[in-house]
C-alpha cells in the first residue's frame, strides 16, 4: 500500500537549560524547526544535538517522527499552543499514520526510514510541557510518534512529498509496543512475535528481559 503524505516541518535542537519544580537539567529535547534542508544520517539528524544518549538516539532511534495531524487532535483537548518540534520530533509530518507497524518504511526523496519503536514519555518530556502530568495523558492518547532508523540518508526539506511503504511481513505495531511498554503482565508468545520484527535495540533489550522473567515464572 502507498499513501502520500506531507513532510510540513524539519526540527533541530540544541543544548538547552530547562527548569521545572526547582530544578533545572540540560537537554536536547526542545527541538525548532529550522529554513532550508536537513541532513538525515544513519546517525541521525546533523547538527541535533542528543543529551541523553543513554536513553535517546542511535542507529535504531535516529529520528523521531509526529503527526500534524496528532497536534491538532492536542489542540482540541489541551489549552496548549501545539507548534512543530515541541514534543522533540526530528520530522513533523501531515498524514502520518497513527499506527503503524514495525518495518514501514518512509521514502522522503532519496530518504528510506524505517520504523523501529514507539516514543515512550519519560520526566524530561514533562519539564518540557511543565506539567507534571502530561505524561499520563500523553500515554492515555496513544498518539506516541514514531522512531526511525536511516536506511539510506540524505536531505530532507519542508514541502517535501513523503511516501508510506507497508512492511507485510511484520504484523507487530507500534501502539503494540506502546501498550507493552506498560503492561503489568505479558504473555511469551506475543513476546516472541515481537522480537521477529526489526525493532529499536532499547524495546528489544526491555522484552528480552521480561521474556526471560516470564520464562522464569513458567518453569
Amino acid at each position: 500500500m502507498l499513501e502520500i503524505m506531507q513532510l510540513v516541518s524539519t526540527n533541530v535542537g540544541h543544548s538547552e537549560a530547562i527548569s521545572f519544580k526547582s530544578k533545572t537539567f540540560t537537554t536536547g529535547i526542545c527541538k525548532y524547526p529550522v529554513n532550508g534542508s536537513v541532513t538525515l544520517t544513519e546517525a541521525g539528524v546533523r547538527d541535533d544535538v542528543i543529551v541523553d544518549s543513554n536513553h535517546h538516539g542511535g542507529v535504531d532511534q535516529a529520528v523521531y517522527a509526529y503527526s500534524s495531524d496528532d497536534y491538532e487532535w492536542w489542540a482540541r483537548h489541551e489549552d496548549y499552543d501545539f507548534t512543530a518540534g515541541l514534543f522533540g520530533e526530528n520530522l513533523t509530518i501531515q498524514g502520518l499514520p497513527r499506527d503503524m507497524n514495525v518495518g514501514d518504511r518512509l521514502l522522503i526523496g532519496e530518504v528510506v526510514l524505517e520504523a523501529t519503536s514507539p516514543r515512550i514519555p519519560c520526566s524530561t518530556f514533562a519539564a518540557r510541557m511543565q506539567d507534571s502530568g502530561f505524561g499520563m495523558r500523553f500515554r492515555k492518547a496513544e498518539r506516541p510518534g514514531v522512531y526511525f532508523r536511516v536506511l539510506n540518508g540524505g536531505e530532507v526539506a519542508a514541502g517535501d512529498g513523503v511516501t508510506f511503504v507497508a512492511n507485510d511481513s511484520s504484523s507487530v505495531s507500534i501502539l503494540e509496543l506502546f501498550r507493552f511498554n506498560y503492561a503489568m503482565q505479558h504473555d511469551i508468545r506475543e513476546m516472541q512475535r515481537y522480537l521477529d520484527a526489526p525493532i529499536a535495540i532499547r524495546f528489544r533489550e526491555k522484552i528480552e528481559s521480561r521474556l526471560k522473567a516470564a520464562e522464569g515464572r513458567s518453569d
